[in-house]
C-alpha cells in the first residue's frame, strides 16, 4: 500500500485530519531543508510537500516566489529536491512524502528517469499544478505503474469537470480554496463548504483543502469537512522570517523552533 493510502487510514482511525505543508525545497540550503522537515515531522505534519523551486510559478504567490527565487539562486534543481527523499529516510524521517512541481521540468528530465528516481528515493505522490487531466495520460499510466499518486486538484470553478477529475484521482484531492494563486488569506471562496461536500461525494478518495489556510482558526474551520489541510504560503513565510537564525548555527535551533512552534500551533 502507498504510504500516503496508509497515514488517511491511520488519521481516519483516529478521527483527526491530517496537516499537510508545503516547503520549498532548497530555501535556503539542502542541508537545512531536511531539519526543517525533521522538525516539521516532530511538529506533529503527516505529510509533507516537497515544492521544487521553478523560474515560472503559474500557481505560486509571491512568498513561495521569493523562496523559489532563493533556491535557484543556489542552483537546485529536480534531481537534488528529489534526492531529498532519500536523504530524509536516512535521516529517518517516516512521514510520506509528495513532490510538487510543475511539468516542463519533468518533460525535461524524461518520464521514465523521472519516474525511475522518484520511486527509488520513496516519493509517494505527485502534485502537477499545470498538467490538465486532458493531458495527463501518459504521466498517470506510469504513476500507475510505480504506485505513485498522481494528486489532481479541483478548484470551484471546475464545475462539470470535478466528477472527471476525481474518478482517476489516487492518494487525495487537493481542493483548491480560493482562486487566484497561493498565499495567505483572510477569507474563501463564497461556497467553499457547498463545492467541498461535493468534491467529496464525487470522490473515492480522501479530500484535502489548501491555498491561503495561515493559522490555527482556518485549520479548525474546514476540520470536519475535509480528510486534510494544506499550508504553503504561511509556513514558507515562517522559514523567511528566520532566514538570519537559520543562517548562524549558534542560533539555528532558535529558528527551527520557530517554525516548528507555528505548525505545532496549526495542528492544535
Amino acid at each position: 500500500m502507498n504510504l500516503i493510502d496508509q497515514k488517511f487510514a491511520e488519521l481516519k482511525e483516529q478521527n483527526n485530519t491530517a496537516l499537510i505543508p508545503f516547503i520549498s525545497v532548497g530555501d535556503p540550503n539542502i542541508a537545512t531543508t531536511v531539519d526543517i522537515i525533521k522538525t516539521l515531522e516532530a511538529a506533529g505534519a503527516d505529510i509533507i510537500e516537497l515544492g521544487v523551486p521553478y523560474s515560472d510559478p503559474l500557481a505560486d504567490g509571491p512568498v513561495i516566489q521569493r523562496a523559489s527565487e532563493r533556491a535557484l539562486q543556489h542552483n537546485i534543481t529536480l534531481t537534488d529536491c528529489i534526492n531529498l527523499g532519500g536523504t530524509l529516510r536516512a535521516e529517518g524521517v517516516k512521514i510520506p512524502l509528495i513532490l510538487f512541481t510543475y511539468f516542463n521540468p519533468i518533460f525535461q528530465f524524461g518520464l521514465r528517469p523521472f519516474f525511475d528516481l522518484v520511486k527509488s528515493n520513496d516519493i509517494s505522490g505527485l502534485i502537477i499544478p499545470d498538467l490538465p487531466i486532458e493531458e495527463d495520460g501518459e504521466v498517470r499510466e506510469l504513476a500507475q505503474q510505480y504506485n505513485i499518486h498522481l494528486i489532481p486538484l479541483v478548484a470551484p470553478t471546475s464545475d462539470e469537470r470535478v466528477i472527471r477529475i476525481t474518478q482517476h484521482a489516487k492518494g487525495f484531492v487537493y481542493c483548491v480554496s480560493s482562486l487566484g494563486v497561493t498565499g495567505e488569506r483572510a477569507t474563501f471562496h463564497t461556497g467553499i463548504d457547498e463545492f467541498l461536500a461535493v468534491v467529496k461525494s464525487a470522490s473515492s478518495v480522501p479530500i484535502a483543502i489548501g491555498f491561503g489556510i495561515s493559522s490555527r482558526e482556518q485549520v479548525a474551520r474546514f476540520e470536519g469537512k475535509c480528510d486534510g489541510v494544506i499550508v504553503g504560503s504561511a509556513i514558507v513565510r515562517t522559514i523567511e522570517n528566520s532566514l538570519p537564525l537559520l543562517a548562524d548555527e549558534a542560533t539555528k535551533q532558535e529558528g527551527l523552533k520557530q517554525i516548528g512552534d507555528f505548525v505545532a500551533s496549526l495542528k492544535g
